[in-house]
């Protein structure tokens, strides 16, 4: 048979480069549809969905042979089992009010007993009441393991009125966002990944926001976590500090005597004579407004020329006729 040059011009071409072309962008275009999706699931407040970021991360490690770890459905609760050894996470809360002798030594107290079992002094606000009484009020950040001690002795520092004290379990929650923060830190590491391997402009916009979303989302857990490490390391404690009053009589419930009584009606009476000078000066412009015209009245009233009226004469009565013979 004879050989024919024009069909064999050119080489052949390789069917290995032709099918790795081929299954590159596939592989790119499910990369991309993956991470579009797992991008809708991040938007709605939940955890990634790992079976979403599986399927993106399978073209690119196609050949690996490994199989994705499987993992709860979406809703699912993260909560510890009963038998696990998962450290318990509490949110303790306490609020005290004491009657204390001196409110300023009562403070230095308080603060001395935070900062001594390693804790600060959050807040704290101090008045004066009837210039005779001090009042404050602190906020105290101590550890959970001196709490029950620190509220102890705070207790014991002088009369309590009343104490309130609450406890929240939010084990499940911190597991939780634990969970999501991991989940989430495997998917911006994927999207990069896909970055570095993205040969398109449109592909690698594409990915930037997609890294930039999940980069937001994963600030926003860690910013959970941090808020609930603080709230489950240090209890806070609320303190109302105040001073009684002298031989146990609030000073409103006095009787009233005849000094007292002169001194408000004396009081009526200034209030009075100001609320009067008050009403005159707020009248003022209106009296002297008044006033200008009344003025101006007169004297164009003056000026203006008077008619005189002149008295009418009577008319002449006339002769009646003699009467006839």
């Amino acid at each position: 048979m004879p050989f024919d040059r024009h069909t064999d011009s050119h080489p052949p071409t390789r069917p290995g480069r032709r099918v790795s072309r081929v299954t590159a962008a596939a592989g790119l275009l499910v990369i991309l549809m993956a991470t579009g999706a797992c991008g809708a699931s991040d938007s709605g407040g939940q955890g990634l969905n790992s079976a979403s970021d599986d399927k993106a991360a399978a073209p690119a490690d196609a050949g690996a042979g490994e199989k994705p770890a499987a993992k709860p459905a979406d809703g699912a609760s993260s909560a510890p089992d009963p038998g696990s050894t998962v450290a318990v996470h509490v949110i303790r809360t306490a609020t005290l009010s004491i009657e204390v002798k001196s409110v300023p030594k009562a403070v230095a107290a308080a603060r001395s007993a935070a900062e001594d079992a390693g804790g600060i002094v959050a807040d704290e606000t101090t008045e004066r009441v009837d210039d005779t009484h001090d009042m404050s009020h602190l906020v105290l950040r101590v550890p959970q393991a001196r709490y029950e001690e620190v509220l102890s002795g705070l207790a014991g520092s002088g009369k309590l009125l009343s104490r309130t004290s609450n406890a929240k379990d939010v084990t499940g929650q911190v597991v939780d966002v634990e969970s999501r923060i991991a989940t989430q830190r495997a998917s911006v590491a994927r999207v990069r990944d896909l970055m570095d391997k993205a040969e398109k402009l449109t592909d690698v916009v594409t990915l930037e926001g997609e890294l930039s979303s999940r980069q937001s989302d994963l600030e926003s857990l860690l910013a959970q976590q941090a808020s609930l490490k603080d709230r489950t390391s240090l209890a806070t404690v609320t303190l109302e500090l105040s001073e009684p009053y002298e031989d146990g009589k609030d000073p409103e419930d006095e009787d009233t005597g005849f000094l007292d009584a002169l001194e408000g009606g004396w009081d009526a009476f200034v209030t009075m004579l100001r609320w009067i000078a008050v009403a005159i000066g707020a009248m003022a412009p209106f009296l002297a407004a008044a006033a200008v015209l009344v003025l101006l009245w007169r004297l164009l009233r003056g000026r203006l020329p008077r008619r005189r009226t002149t008295p009418r004469e009577p008319a002449p009565e006339t002769p009646q006729a003699p009467p006839a013979p």
